[in-house]
């Protein structure tokens, strides 16, 4: 197989290459930025939806990034029909459909827009595609929501602890990689949205204690109880949403994921490792 990634230099693309390589495959990646080459990997430079270079005609098209460019490249690439094509969303088209804060919902709005216009392109033009939605992504050191806490209380060694019974359920980069390679050979996962979350379903105030308890830097705690919390989202219309959110259950069912991919997703356990940036495996 020939395989396109593109976002190969994404967190769940450093957990996703050797995976490819370790099947045989060929692997194209392309990339913002100019790559050393890698063994089993030929890296592109390029970008959505107008800069992308001939791939050829691959047998599977893999993408992590920005799902309407995808959608429009995918509309006009003259792809064959054999093309398995494989993207991921978010758990936010779902979770922040009917946020209170604009900003929120118009994300929303804009994941399934993306969502949408792939699986047009793809029943046009008769491949075969699957979304996955992942739920809160850690696990290579440069994911936007929990490593930046984990690096700044790593440097102020302090580490604020909210108040949160809303459910969480991190993913690691690396199970993500494995239900994509997993829906390369399944063919019964075509056409669907797929919701993917970890293995475990906490609190986000367990949450937070997780990543305080796996840094190598010694932190002192600061709980922020929930009266100060309610306080937050009253004064500071910026932080509405996310204080909101704490009290929200934000978790994926991975019940028909499971079924079709027969895969499991890990615990959240981590370990220092994973809130610093990676080398390429």
């Amino acid at each position: 197989m020939t395989v396109v990634v593109f976002g190969a230099s994404s967190q769940i693309g450093h957990f996703l290459l050797p995976r490819l390589r370790a099947r045989g495959e060929s692997v194209l990646a392309l990339s913002r930025k100019v790559r050393e080459p890698q063994q089993g990997v030929q890296w592109l430079q390029g970008a959505f939806p107008g800069a992308v270079p001939n791939v050829g005609q691959p047998t599977a098209v893999i993408s992590f990034g920005p799902l309407k460019p995808f959608g429009e490249w995918l509309a006009s690439a003259g792809l064959p029909p054999s093309t398995r094509i494989i993207a991921t969303s978010s758990m936010s088209a779902e979770s922040k459909q009917a946020s209170d804060v604009p900003a929120e919902r118009v994300l929303s709005q804009t994941l399934r827009e993306g969502e949408a216009s792939i699986a047009a392109a793809c029943e046009r033009q008769g491949m075969a595609w699957t979304i996955f939605r992942p739920t809160i992504i850690y696990g290579a050191g440069i994911d936007k929501s929990l490593t930046p806490i984990a690096q700044r209380a790593s440097r102020l060694h302090v580490f604020p602890l909210p108040a949160g019974r809303g459910l969480r359920q991190p993913v690691h980069a690396d199970d993500i990689a494995a239900a994509v390679v997993a829906a390369l050979d399944c063919p019964a996962s075509a056409g669907r949205i797929l919701p993917l979350g970890g293995g475990e379903r906490l609190t986000a105030g367990e949450m937070f204690s997780r990543v305080r308890r796996s840094l190598a830097t010694p932190t002192v705690p600061v709980p922020i109880p929930a009266t100060l919390l309610r306080l937050g989202r009253s004064l500071v219309p910026r932080l509405r949403g996310p204080l909101t959110r704490l009290e929200a259950d934000l978790i994926a069912d991975n019940s028909e994921l499971q079924r079709l991919l027969g895969v499991t997703q890990r615990p959240f356990r981590p370990d220092a490792n994973c809130w610093t940036p990676q080398p390429p495996l």
